[in-house]
């Protein structure tokens, strides 16, 4: 009996664990998760720079072999340059104020009607 009540007690506070919303994270974490996120981003340009740095590599001893070996391969196709992404340096957005953002301006003043001069009565057609 006392298992069947100690159950029942971990599976409703289970629930109401489930039903509570997440904390929202502070400014600070926000500002850490937004610099990890620029990292992996510049990580990835990184890899993309040694990759295009290791096949241009290997194409041009492709290239080398095969005119030591007296054969005439097919051109090269045209890539673009090898883009090195240089350090990395994290520069946060400037955060602005909700004053100056516009988020408050007043709507324009109506200079005429929203809609046109037809009544209603004469654009609906009669109900039968």
């Amino acid at each position: 009996m006392k298992i069947l009540a100690a159950l029942s007690l971990a599976l409703a506070a289970a629930g109401a664990h489930a039903a509570l919303p997440a904390p929202s994270p502070s400014p600070e974490a926000q500002a850490k998760a937004a610099e990890a996120k620029a990292k992996a981003a510049w990580g990835t340009k990184v890899a993309a720079y040694q990759l295009c740095e290791s096949q241009d590599k290997v194409a041009a001893g492709y290239f080398a072999s095969a005119k030591a070996a007296g054969k005439s391969p097919a051109p090269p196709i045209a890539t673009p340059e090898c883009a090195n992404p240089g350090p990395f340096v994290y520069a946060p957005a400037p955060v602005q104020p909700r004053e100056g953002s516009g988020a408050h301006s007043p709507a324009e003043t109506a200079s005429q009607p929203p809609s046109s001069p037809q009544t209603e009565s004469a654009g609906k057609p009669a109900a039968k």
